[in-house]
């Protein structure tokens, strides 16, 4: 099969064949039908991340399965799924209690290590172990991924761009909706635009905020934003966020959602909150970076930082809920979806991201 593979050694982003072995005891293979283009595969290519290489790139997407390893009763050839880079066991202390995107299990297979959850690795160049990547390597034609992160969907959903609820769309929306479980009436900001930011803005949409305000340095993406649910629009282009957030609210916000995850923007994230506001962190930062704050304030305002890592979703419960969401009307989609390429432009995608003209690229398999 075709994939697109990242060698660190050499910072080579090539198209290339290569092998996929069968799915073994609790695993699916899926052909893709497409796969999306997220900053996380950016920070692989910048190096801004520690991760093995040479290694196949992509963890957003959705297609067929077309086999099913041993044990695998819940999953069956032909069945529509969007992939979860999250494979939750269902076994460690936090899938027990309902937090899958906590595994311990998936989050060992997803950071360090490159390989599927029995340690080992589906992909390979003439004999050659090829990485994989957060679990799932979806720029590829086909992927082999445990059962668990194979998620079964209606059938009548348009495959291709319900690929964008295996990584933006569950991220944006489970922020607001699991993290924050933002409340109807709140004050809410969102700094960064991209296919995370606008996800954010339907999540804070569908919770009942009263008040929504799209940051982004392009004034494309904060007018998508107000078709998708934002009042209010600040180009951080043209002079300070904060102060231009202020002259809104002169008493802050209740929920300030980084979508962009840099140290400037958590730091302005923090900065924008009132009394009991929280700031949410969304967008991934580089490995090592540093943001700061004033305890004092956050003390005396009785305010909060948090983490959001995949929403806090629930991928078996969550990811088809929301795809359900869009068939009903109450998500759009294909407004986040910039280019649709052929898999082997995937440079082409990342360079699109990089330089700020994309929202969500996906990348479509050559057809057989």
């Amino acid at each position: 099969m075709k994939a697109i593979v990242f060698s660190s050694d050499t910072r080579s982003i090539s198209y290339q064949d290569v092998e996929l072995a069968d799915p073994k005891a609790g695993e699916v293979r899926v052909r893709i039908a497409a796969a999306g283009v997220c900053h996380s595969d950016l920070h692989v290519r910048r190096g801004e991340w520690d991760v093995p290489s040479p290694l196949v790139m992509g963890h957003e997407g959705s297609g067929v399965v077309s086999a099913v390893g041993p044990g695998v009763n819940n999953l069956s050839i032909g069945d529509h799924v969007v992939l979860s880079w999250v494979a939750p066991c269902g076994k460690c202390r936090y899938c027990l209690v309902g937090h899958e995107a906590r595994c311990q299990v998936a989050a060992k297979v997803v950071a360090p290590l490159g390989v599927l959850q029995d340690g080992t690795s589906r992909l390979s160049v003439d004999g050659e172990p090829l990485h994989h990547y957060l679990g799932v390597s979806s720029f590829a034609e086909e992927v082999v991924v445990p059962a668990s992160g194979a998620i079964k969907v209606r059938d009548d959903a348009p495959l291709d761009v319900i690929a964008l609820v295996g990584c933006a769309v569950a991220t944006g929306v489970g922020a607001v909706t699991n993290t924050a479980r933002v409340e109807p009436g709140a004050t809410v900001v969102v700094i960064g635009c991209g296919g995370v930011g606008l996800s954010v803005v339907q999540g804070a949409r569908l919770a009942g905020a009263s008040r929504i305000v799209a940051i982004d340095l392009r004034l494309e993406k904060t007018a998508l934003a107000t078709k998708l649910g934002a009042t209010d629009e600040i180009n951080a282009a043209t002079g300070d966020p904060v102060a231009a957030l202020f002259e809104l609210f002169p008493d802050g916000v209740d929920y300030a959602f980084d979508a962009i995850g840099n140290t400037a923007t958590t730091e302005q994230a923090i900065r924008m909150l009132g009394l009991g506001g929280a700031a949410v962190i969304v967008g991934l930062p580089p490995t090592g970076a540093r943001a700061s704050f004033e305890p004092l304030v956050l003390a005396e305002s009785d305010q909060r930082i948090l983490g959001s890592n995949y929403g806090s979703v629930r991928p078996s419960i969550d990811i088809p809920a929301l795809v359900d969401r869009f068939m009903d009307g109450d998500l759009e989609l294909e407004a986040l979806v910039s280019a649709r390429r052929p898999l082997s432009e995937a440079v082409a995608a990342l360079d699109a991201l990089e330089d700020g003209t994309a929202l969500r690229t996906l990348l479509i398999p050559d057809p057989r």
